[in-house]
């Protein structure tokens, strides 16, 4: 596992350096057999190390790794941009099974988050945040963004967000049924996740309000 782990930290945190070896393994393989055909594979493979490696190692780590923490300790904005923004280099600490920590770096471009979206999470420094590991190679973590504070925070905000738009139509209207009904499913929804007395309350008086109508 920790052999498979150093391949995959390499591959995600050194795209460059890995295509250099893919020309080089494969031009070798193709010099030594005199065959052309083994120089196929390496567009192919670097173009997927590039789109997917940071989403195998992820998927690695959650699935084989242990779970522990990690603290940023340095936040540095670069002059390199994705996106129309800038990319910031990051130093970590990263507690081992032993409680001593580590230390760790990555990108904003080569961070490897879970879950796996097609969104750049980073949590904030001097934080601690929840993270997976191979024992004996801690330096490659997934970050499990959706674990930590702040990810929780927006997590709730993201499923607050259908009962708060749901909430103005019915204050709008508040005879309309179809806007009683949309505001009633809403809070099910985030209630089925928060156990928070007010949103609960609220949906009880939406469902007499809902049968009064009727």
């Amino acid at each position: 596992m920790i052999f498979i782990s150093k391949i995959l930290f390499f591959t995600s945190h050194h795209g460059f350096y890995t295509v250099i070896i893919l020309f080089v393994f494969f031009g070798l393989l193709s010099f030594v057999t005199k065959k052309a055909w083994f120089l196929a594979p390496i567009l192919p493979l670097a173009i997927l190390n590039g789109f997917a490696g940071q989403y195998l190692n992820a998927w690695f780590l959650n699935k084989y790794g242990v779970e522990s923490t990690a603290i940023i300790t340095s936040d540095v904005e670069t002059n390199s941009t994705l996106n129309d923004m800038y990319i910031h280099d990051y130093e970590a600490i990263v507690k081992k099974p032993d409680g001593k920590y580590s230390s760790t770096f990555f990108s904003t471009t080569s961070a490897t988050i879970y879950p796996i979206e097609n969104a750049i999470r980073i949590p904030p420094t001097e934080i601690p945040f929840p993270v997976k590991y191979i024992p004996g190679y801690e330096k490659n973590i997934v970050i499990l963004y959706n674990e930590s504070e702040e990810g929780k925070a927006v997590l709730k905000y993201s499923k607050l967000a259908p009962v708060n738009s749901a909430r103005i139509k019915y204050e709008a209207d508040r005879t309309d049924k179809e806007s009683i009904a949309e505001y009633i499913i809403a809070l099910e929804a985030y209630t089925a996740s928060y156990d928070e007395e007010s949103y609960k309350i609220k949906l009880e008086e939406l469902k007499k309000e809902l049968k009064q109508l009727k």
